[in-house]
């Protein structure tokens, strides 16, 4: 019998139950079943050196990879020497080959195995478990997207949700700032409250008098959703694609805003904000006008969720057929990785 069931009919159905926020076993099991399945977003390739750690949903994953340039091809490797296991590249620099500080082996900028002093005598060696592992990998318009181990490419992954990506030119976009917010709930509340407008004239006052409620809509993919608000003339406010489990890339006049969950402990969560714009005359206004404000009024909504769920009366909760519909798609995704 499956851990967890939503019904597919959001008229019927029953959210996650509160066991899901709460329980460190389901905290634990998300890191394999969802995380190390799905694909994630790790920034411009112009905006990394040559070689470079990246620490993937730091504290969480808990796996050390490597962005490795060598002209116009970009590799993410295993940051982890295969020889006994040291970390290979503590901090972002440049080079023409990978070399351990440990025992000395090297490999290549593509992962190779290159060369390893005293093991003339080894049999067998050196073979493919000498190399480095090398990732998924997939460049979209000068963005990078890397998965450990996806359970499908990239393409099928994002689905018709992809031509949002492709029309982002990151070319044209100048990277403004990054933030990040601590945040007193669970990872996937925080993704559920970003998945639906239904809060907006309740939570938002400011955003509310941008975004045009009545018009506000949600289309769901397969492994992703897009939500679209227009402004009181009828033009896009802003769209804003959210990829599972934990990928929201927010598009605004002026550019775009990628919001990153990382989960920290079943009531703890990390929120990264990296901004990019592309017109910096516009920067500030409409609907991406106030995010800092937005986003602490949405902190303060998941973290009073985050107490109630404790409630020995609170359990389960239903759906607004018209409102929770990317709700309702992402709790389905979790039930269905999770089973």
């Amino acid at each position: 019998m499956p851990e967890f069931e939503i019904d597919a009919d959001i008229r019927r159905a029953s959210t996650l139950p509160s066991s899901f926020y709460l329980d460190d076993k389901y905290f634990e099991a998300s890191k394999e079943r969802l995380f190390t399945k799905c694909w994630h977003f790790l920034g411009r390739a112009d905006d990394f050196h040559d070689l470079e750690p990246i620490d993937l949903l730091p504290k969480f994953l808990d796996e050390p990879l490597l962005i490795a340039k060598s002209g116009e091809s970009v590799s993410c490797l295993s940051n982890v020497c295969t020889h006994r296991g040291k970390v290979l590249v503590e901090a972002a620099c440049t080079g023409n080959l990978i070399r351990c500080t440990y025992h000395g082996r090297r490999f290549s900028l593509d992962g190779k195995f290159l060369s390893m002093p005293e093991f003339e005598q080894v049999v067998n060696f050196p073979c493919e478990m000498d190399d480095l592992h090398r990732y998924s990998l997939t460049e979209r318009d000068g963005l990078l997207f890397v998965s450990i181990d996806p359970i499908a490419g990239f393409d099928e992954f994002i689905g018709d949700a992809s031509e949002a990506i492709t029309n982002i030119r990151a070319d044209d976009l100048i990277f403004k700032e990054a933030r990040e917010y601590e945040v007193a709930a669970h990872w996937a509340l925080y993704c559920e409250n970003y998945l639906e407008g239904f809060h907006i004239p309740y939570v938002h006052k400011g955003l509310n008098e941008v975004v045009d409620y009545v018009t506000y809509n949600t289309t769901t993919y397969r492994y992703s959703s897009l939500q679209i608000g227009f402004d009181s003339d009828g033009k896009i406010a802003g769209q804003y694609l959210f990829v599972f489990p934990n990928l929201m890339l927010n598009f605004y006049p002026w550019g775009i805003s990628v919001n990153i969950v990382e989960p920290v402990s079943p009531s703890h969560s990390r929120i990264r904000y990296l901004t990019y714009v592309s017109d910096d005359s516009k920067f500030g206004t409409g609907a991406g006008g106030d995010l800092h404000r937005v986003e602490l009024e949405d902190e303060a909504v998941v973290a009073s969720v985050q107490r109630g769920i404790r409630s020995r009366f609170y359990d389960r909760g239903r759906y607004s057929p018209t409102r929770e519909q990317g709700t309702h798609h992402f709790h389905r995704l979790i039930a269905e990785f999770m089973n």
